[in-house]
């Protein structure tokens, strides 16, 4: 008598159930399927507590209107990047003196135009001729030509008379193509690059016809340090100068955390404000494994830079270029 009546609300209210103790961890569950089974539970739940800390402070901003604090910037892995002593300043003139006597300074100067021959590692399977192929028709003036046998050490000679400016070769391994190497002619530097993520045109979704012959436009993105700096001119000398902007194309070579990507699209203006984007493919990705001074030379070439794993990848806040 006087007591709470089951089902009609006087009583206390049932505490809410906690599905995970804060000590809890998946690996000391030793069956596979159950810990699976936990683990996206586990996320679940880590999804629900998130979305609704983020419906809270939504409604705390509102209440408090104009008064609300700034919104806090999140800790991202580029905005905690340690500083790099070589990245350049803009104003620095002995950047600017050995920018001017480099390798890449005719082409900046006008006095050179762009003109590359492209080839691939011995007896290249399908996937990579038509990689070839397809990168031929992004970048202007370049020429697709199969090795057939050939050593590098004899194909740079030929390309010099013939007046190439520079020598891209896709190396392929299991039928996929994995290695990129750039020289710049005559003089160098060449680049070598592990190659990942590889479309082709048809292998995109939503992807837009066929591009055109016009001379696209070239973004060049993120390219800080002094050996960044070098690798965004090689990349900038494989274009000719003047984009031809009725093309509406744009080839982006986009630096993030030492990962280079490739994107090729066409921007479509619908409207006087509006401009949307169109993927023309192909895309690769990109990691800087050395920089050789002077052309291709495996046995005796001098080398600027080497990427060391054990070394140079201690700290995820490192970056080189």
């Amino acid at each position: 008598e006087g007591g709470p009546v089951p089902g009609d609300g006087a009583g206390p209210p049932a505490p809410e159930r906690v599905l995970f103790p804060p000590t809890f961890s998946v690996s000391e569950i030793k069956n596979k399927q159950r810990r699976h089974f936990m683990f996206l539970r586990w996320k679940q739940q880590q999804r629900k507590e998130k979305l609704a800390l983020k419906k809270k402070r939504r409604k705390e901003r509102e209440a408090l209107g104009d008064k609300a604090p700034p919104k806090a910037v999140p800790k991202t892995i580029e905005n905690q990047r340690v500083y790099d002593e070589t990245t350049v300043d803009p104003n620095d003139e002995e950047v600017a003196f050995d920018e001017a006597t480099d390798e890449f300074a005719p082409y900046f100067n006008r006095q050179t135009v762009p003109k590359i021959l492209i080839t691939t590692s011995d007896r290249p399977r399908g996937r990579t001729v038509r990689f070839c192929e397809q990168l031929a028709t992004v970048i202007p003036n370049s020429h697709v030509y199969y090795r057939r046998g050939l050593a590098l050490k004899r194909i740079i000679p030929q390309c010099i008379a013939r007046d190439f400016t520079d020598l891209i070769v896709i190396n392929e391994d299991r039928k996929i193509p994995n290695g990129l190497v750039l020289s710049h002619l005559p003089d160098g530097p060449t680049a070598h690059f592990r190659m990942s993520s590889v479309r082709l045109r048809k292998e995109i979704k939503r992807k837009g016809k066929e591009p055109t012959e016009h001379v696209p436009e070239v973004i060049l993105n993120n390219f800080t340090t002094r050996l960044g700096h070098s690798i965004g001119r090689m990349f900038a000398a494989l274009f000719p100068h003047n984009p031809q902007f009725i093309g509406r194309q744009v080839a982006t070579f986009h630096n993030q955390r030492d990962y280079i990507f490739f994107r090729f699209h066409r921007y479509i203006f619908k409207s006087e404000k509006k401009v949307g984007i169109q993927e023309l493919g192909p895309r690769f990705t990109l990691k800087l494994r050395s920089l050789q001074k002077g052309t291709f030379d495996s046995k005796f070439g001098e080398y600027e830079w080497i990427h060391k794993r054990r070394e140079m990848d201690r700290s995820r806040r490192k970056f080189h270029l």
